[in-house]
């Protein structure tokens, strides 16, 4: 069965992901599994990919639409992945759930090409706003998304999440322009304590 192209960057294709392809992403999550350690406080849980395809906010939050994408090199491996959700809470605010690098080209740049590829898809299909969640103590994520211009709105506290415990920085950057105070005046809930 043909995949249908999202978009390309310089060393990788992307892809939605298909319901066949959970047991793909679960050898990915296997094969990569610092982010489930640092966040979740153990390796990926049997499963887990399956529990990321089929996840979605909580009801009572309006949301557009979900797609898991894999990130895939010329050879057709997988690189990397993202979960992302258009319209949550608000229009033309896009939410990224999750976004995941083979650690293998941690530090090779690969991370902010795919981020690049990803952001204009997102402004292609509306997106004004991104907003994204990020474990404090995660040093090398939160470094990332920084760099790339999120900004802090609210801290949530003793969020449980695997066996760990965490705080959870929620952070936005502005895609088409406008201030913090224009995104929390649209999305109160991301407003701060």
């Amino acid at each position: 069965m043909n995949r249908e192209l999202v978009f390309a960057t310089p060393s990788a294709r992307c892809f939605e992901m298909r319901r066949d392809e959970v047991p793909r992403l679960q050898r990915f999550f296997d094969e990569n599994p610092e982010y489930d350690i640092s966040v979740n406080g153990e390796p990926p849980r049997p499963g887990e990919a399956l529990e990321e395809f089929e996840s979605v906010p909580p009801a009572d939050w309006p949301m557009g639409r979900k797609w898991l994408l894999s990130f895939e090199a010329g050879d057709g491996s997988m690189v990397g992945m993202a979960d992302i959700i258009s319209d949550l809470l608000v229009k033309d605010v896009w939410h990224i759930g999750l976004f995941i690098v083979s650690t293998r080209l941690h530090g090779a740049g690969v991370a902010q090409e795919l981020y690049g590829g990803l952001e204009g898809w997102m402004m292609a299909g509306g997106a004004r706003w991104s907003r994204l969640g990020v474990v404090t103590g995660n040093t090398r994520a939160e470094r990332f998304w920084e760099r790339l211009g999120y900004k802090e709105l609210r801290m949530r506290r003793a969020v449980q999440m695997g066996k760990r415990t965490n705080d959870v920085r929620v952070m936005m950057k502005p895609l088409t322009g406008g201030s913090v105070a224009d995104y929390l005046a649209l999305v109160e809930r991301d407003r701060p304590d």
